[in-house]
């Protein structure tokens, strides 16, 4: 499930990104995500390829990795996110969710760390 008021659009310094087309209350759920996921082993081929910046650790230990249908892999990180992904093990997916209220137009980030507001330094450098 993708809300039909989400797009996907160029931005000015991370290539594309996921924006909305309406103002969205916070505490909603904007996309339901299944995963494919995967074992260490195949984690270990995709980290060669560009797939690496696109995929997400997986399970309870984060043994696994999935990569993400819909939207999810295309919405950028900031510290300052807006909305959070939450990792659903049991269903195999990935939900988005408003953290505060997102006016039309605006984009919709996540924070790579997993918490919303969690301002650990990030694998690499993020703008």
């Amino acid at each position: 499930m993708i809300s039909s008021y989400l797009f996907i659009a160029p931005t000015s310094l991370m290539g594309r990104g996921v924006f909305t087309t309406k103002e969205i209350p916070s505490e909603t759920v904007i996309e339901l995500s299944p995963v494919i996921v995967m074992s260490q082993d195949e984690r270990k081929l995709l980290d060669q390829t560009k797939l690496h910046d696109y995929i997400f650790e997986w399970g309870e230990n984060n043994d696994q990795c999935c990569m993400a249908m819909g939207y999810v892999p295309v919405y950028n990180h900031s510290y300052q996110s807006n909305c959070e992904y939450v990792m659903n093990y049991k269903d195999q997916q990935i939900s988005i969710t408003t953290v505060r209220m997102i006016k039309a137009g605006e984009e919709l980030l996540i924070n790579y760390n997993g918490d919303w507001d969690d301002d650990t330094p990030l694998w690499f450098a993020a703008k």
